[in-house]
């Protein structure tokens, strides 16, 4: 989407966002969801471009909130420009994406739906911000974190996809619950593969979340399980600064293979995959038409069925 109108010192930090890549995820299940019900799918890419814009905000705000120096390989936008920039921009968005979602469109339905989930989603950036001062966080409390945080927009690019279509409502009520259980499903995998990921699959180095002691399912379920030794030890590397990052990431993983927490994760990652693949199932729609979104959906949570 080009945006030419001045100032450029609004909209250019906007087009180098929208232009970094990435998969595209939310739009295109937009576009899938619809597609189950009805072919014109060019009549919702307004409303898809929208979704994309407003996702891409959360990561240009995340990003300048957690100082980080890369996106998708590129500087991020407070880096190449400035803070206050980021800001801005990032708010410009924001209204774009509203004005996105509400082209052409006569469905307070669909509006009233994602201005919930974009409060949600503030909701959880919150609670994932104030998890980083507390030592008592729940396994319950962190799914319940990123359900907010990522699993209610994939769930919502779903449902309001089937919302314009005309979708029955029965059906627009199970893709919103195949959308919160693949979106939890895919966030666990993410947390499994910071530890376990190939960095040449995973896409980014192994120990992230480790170094930077961020509260991850794994973390908080070796918390759980750990021994008065082991919990003492993983708290005196959380609070050390002066260490050799691979040193920290090792004795981490250590603990994690002792405890098996790996494996409860990925115990609960098949649990929601599962469940999501069931519900997909059960939608009024011939299965032939299922095809194309239940690939579509292993094949970003890596699953080959």
């Amino acid at each position: 989407m080009p945006y030419s109108r001045p100032p450029q010192g609004l909209y250019a930090p906007i087009e180098y966002v929208l232009g970094l890549g990435g998969k595209r995820i939310r739009p295109v299940l937009m576009l899938q969801a619809y597609n189950l019900y009805r072919e014109d799918v060019k009549a919702i890419l307004p409303q898809a471009v929208g979704l994309e814009t407003y996702h891409n905000h959360t990561l240009l705000h995340d990003d300048l909130m957690d100082n980080a120096d890369m996106r998708r390989g590129n500087p991020t936008v407070h880096v190449k420009w400035d803070a206050n920039t980021a800001i801005l921009s990032g708010d410009a968005m924001l209204v774009l994406a509203y004005r996105l979602m509400n082209t052409s469109l006569h469905c307070p339905a669909v509006m009233e739906e994602f201005v919930e989930t974009t409060m949600q989603i503030c909701e959880g950036q919150q609670w994932d911000m104030e998890f980083e001062t507390r030592d008592d966080v729940t396994v319950e409390e962190y799914i319940e974190m990123i359900r907010l945080k990522t699993s209610v927009l994939l769930a919502a690019a779903l449902k309001i996809g089937a919302m314009l279509a005309g979708a029955p409502t029965s059906d627009v009520d199970k893709l919103y619950r195949i959308g919160t259980c693949m979106g939890l499903a895919f966030q666990l995998q993410d947390d499994f593969l910071d530890v376990y990921g190939d960095v040449n699959v995973f896409g980014k180095n192994i120990g992230g979340d480790i170094l930077c002691n961020k509260k991850t399912y794994m973390l908080i379920q070796a918390q759980k399980k750990a021994s008065p030794e082991q919990r003492g030890e993983l708290t005196r590397w959380m609070g050390r600064d002066d260490y050799e990052p691979a040193e920290k990431i090792e004795a981490f993983t250590r603990i994690y293979d002792v405890l098996h927490v790996g494996k409860d994760c990925q115990t609960l990652i098949d649990s929601y995959y599962a469940e999501g693949l069931s519900l997909l199932s059960g939608l009024s729609v011939p299965a032939d038409r299922l095809a194309t979104l239940r690939q579509y959906v292993c094949s970003w949570i890596k699953r080959d069925n």
